[in-house]
C-alpha cells in the first residue's frame, strides 16, 4: 500500500510558516510513502513547486497535488487555469491531481477535445466527493467519469472521501459500493456530529464512521492518504500504523 500525508495534517505548523518544502522532508523523516500537497498553502508557488519536486525526488516520495478548484465553471465551460495546475504538477513530478467536478451538467463542448488538452498521459487526474450539491454526490461524480471514460482512454479516476459524506449528507457505504470501481486515491479522515455541529476528528477512530467496515467496501491496491490536523509527531505516527495495520503492506 502507498500512504500519503496530505499537508492538512501540519495546518499548526503552516499557519506558523512552515512550508511545503520543508513539510516534503517531514513527510519522509514521519515515514510515510509520499505528500499531498495544497495549493493554497503555498506562498511562492513558482518556486516552491520547483523545490518540492526536487528534495521529493531525492527522498524517493510520491507526490499529489490537492487543487482546490473545480474541472467545469459555474457556466459549464472547462476551467481554463487547469493547464496552470498541470504545468505546476509537472515541475513536482506529481502522480495525482485532485479538482471537485464543477458544473459538469452544464457543459456542452466537446469533452474529448477538452481533456485533450490537458496531460493527461503523464499525470492522473482524479475528481473528488466535496462537501457541495454541485461535486459531492455519486450521480455528479458518476455522470462526469461515464462521460470521461467514453471521451478519453486516459487515466481519470475518484477519490473517495470519507469525512465529505457527513456534510452532504450522503450515504458513505451506499457512495463506497457505487463508486469502488472508478476509485483510484482514498482520503481518510473522520467526522464528529455534535448537535448537527460537524467537525474534522483529529483520529480514524474517534467519529460517525466505521472506517475499517467501509475500507472492506474499497480497492486496498490505491494511495491513501490521511488528511486531517494533528497535534504531533506522535499522533501521525500512531495514525500512520493504525492505517497501515488494517491495510496492511
Amino acid at each position: 500500500m502507498t500512504v500519503i500525508l496530505n499537508t492538512w495534517v501540519f495546518e499548526a505548523l503552516v499557519k506558523q510558516g512552515t512550508s511545503q518544502v520543508a513539510l516534503t522532508q517531514k513527510v519522509a523523516d514521519l515515514g510515510a510513502d509520499g505528500i499531498e500537497v495544497r495549493r493554497e498553502y503555498f506562498t511562492d508557488i513558482a518556486h516552491e513547486t520547483v523545490a518540492v519536486g526536487q528534495l521529493a525526488k531525492k527522498l524517493g516520495l510520491v507526490v499529489n497535488y490537492s487543487v482546490p478548484d473545480e474541472v467545469f465553471l459555474p457556466d459549464g465551460r472547462l476551467n481554463p487555469q487547469l493547464p496552470t495546475y498541470f504545468a505546476e504538477g509537472q515541475a513536482m513530478g506529481i502522480a495525482k491531481i485532485k479538482f471537485n467536478t464543477g458544473h459538469f451538467d452544464r457543459f456542452t463542448g466537446d469533452l474529448a477535445q477538452a481533456l485533450g488538452q490537458l496531460p493527461l498521459d503523464q499525470i492522473e487526474m482524479n475528481v473528488e466527493n466535496d462537501q457541495t450539491p454541485v461535486s459531492g454526490t455519486v450521480a455528479a461524480i458518476q455522470a462526469f467519469l461515464t462521460a470521461a471514460h467514453q471521451a478519453t482512454t486516459a487515466n481519470i479516476g475518484y477519490v473517495y472521501d470519507l469525512g465529505n459524506w457527513a456534510f452532504t449528507h450522503g450515504d458513505a457505504a451506499a457512495a463506497a459500493r457505487a463508486l469502488a470501481a472508478e476509485t483510484h486515491y482514498i482520503h481518510l479522515k473522520n467526522t464528529s456530529d455534535q448537535n448537527g455541529q460537524l467537525q474534522t476528528t483529529a483520529d480514524l477512530d474517534t467519529g460517525i464512521y466505521d472506517w475499517r467496515q467501509l475500507l472492506k467496501l474499497l480497492p486496498h491496491d490505491v494511495h491513501f492518504a490521511l488528511e486531517y490536523p494533528m497535534a504531533t509527531d506522535a499522533e501521525i505516527t500512531q495514525q500512520l500504523h493504525l492505517l497501515r495495520a488494517e491495510v496492511g503492506d
